[in-house]
């Protein structure tokens, strides 16, 4: 038990010369933004995701044998946007390697990208025509693939900010009865435990009739930690000077 609330407090407050600074709690915050934003995604653009990829392969497979409510286009839209957006985040990668300034800018680029899906929900209102749906897709995709190209360069362990099943595995896999798990287990199950507060933020606002709302926090968040990282990584500290 120790070893479990050890794993959450230094997620959420790294220690001094932590070898990930503080990332930990940065990519925690963005593991909300994808439940914030597949919530909208899977929920007023119909069935299809933003984030989990996964989902939308099965999703894909359903389409393609003509199961309702599921559409080829829209989920072919959300993988290749998707994949524009992490090779944008894999170029970044490749030639940056301050930790800081890799999140810092694949964070600046998803937040505008966000920004645009604000916009665009804002002024639909309760009616999402076709050209808006797609864009929704193409511009929340596209910056979710940045956002896990970012994490995946990063390589901070157990916070993917997307992937939770291989995470919730490892919670049972390493558990008690197969080998101690450590703080790891604390740190995976804060991970799926935000995902699951930012899905639910999100399908509340969604919900109730406020949408454009749920997508306007899953900015604020992106811009917060943006700004952060610029500000904690400002200087020679050695979580950001680490290769990423």
């Amino acid at each position: 038990m120790h070893d479990f609330v050890t794993g959450i407090r230094s997620t959420l407050r790294p220690r001094a010369g932590d070898p990930h600074g503080p990332l930990p709690p940065l990519l925690l915050a963005l593991t909300a933004v994808t439940g914030m934003v597949d919530a909208f995604s899977y929920l007023v653009l119909g069935h299809v995701f933003v984030a989990n990829m996964t989902g939308n392969v099965v999703f894909l497979a359903f389409a393609l044998v003509g199961a309702r409510g599921f559409s080829i286009t829209a989920v072919v839209l959300a993988l290749g946007a998707f994949a524009a957006g992490a090779l944008a985040g894999g170029r970044v990668a490749r030639v940056q390697n301050h930790r800081a300034r890799l999140l810092g800018t694949c964070t600046a680029a998803q937040g505008a990208l966000v920004a645009a899906g604000v916009v665009v929900a804002a002024l639909q209102g309760a009616t999402l025509r076709a050209p808006a749906h797609d864009a929704l897709i193409a511009v929340l995709g596209a910056a979710m693939g940045l956002q896990n190209a970012a994490a995946r360069a990063l390589a901070v362990p157990d916070l993917t900010t997307t992937v939770l099943t291989l995470t919730i595995t490892g919670l049972a896999a390493d558990s008690q009865s197969a080998r101690p798990a450590g703080t790891a287990a604390g740190r995976r199950s804060l991970s799926v435990l935000v995902m699951f507060a930012g899905a639910l933020v999100g399908a509340a606002c969604v919900v109730h009739g406020r949408r454009s709302v749920d997508l306007g926090a899953a900015l604020a968040v992106v811009v917060a930690v943006g700004a952060v990282t610029r500000l904690a990584g400002d200087g020679d500290a050695a979580w950001a000077r680490r290769a990423p």
